[in-house]
């Protein structure tokens, strides 16, 4: 029984990154869905800190007071 080697080199490679892109992307986001209006608008530091204040506000337990 021979068994046949693994292929190596870069045609190899060049394979095993177009099946990652083709499986991941290529491209990544810049940001993230928490990071996004849901208007699809950007927001500022600020516009998602207030954001995130009020969303906790609304949130927070009645136990909590």
């Amino acid at each position: 029984m021979s068994e046949q080697p693994k292929q190596q080199g870069p045609d190899r490679a060049r394979i095993d990154r177009a099946r990652l892109d083709r499986i991941f992307g290529t491209v990544l986001p810049e940001t993230t869905d928490d990071e996004r209006d849901p208007s699809g608008a950007p927001q500022s530091g600020a516009a998602r800190a207030a954001a995130s204040d009020e969303w906790l506000r609304r949130n927070v337990p009645p136990h909590h007071g």
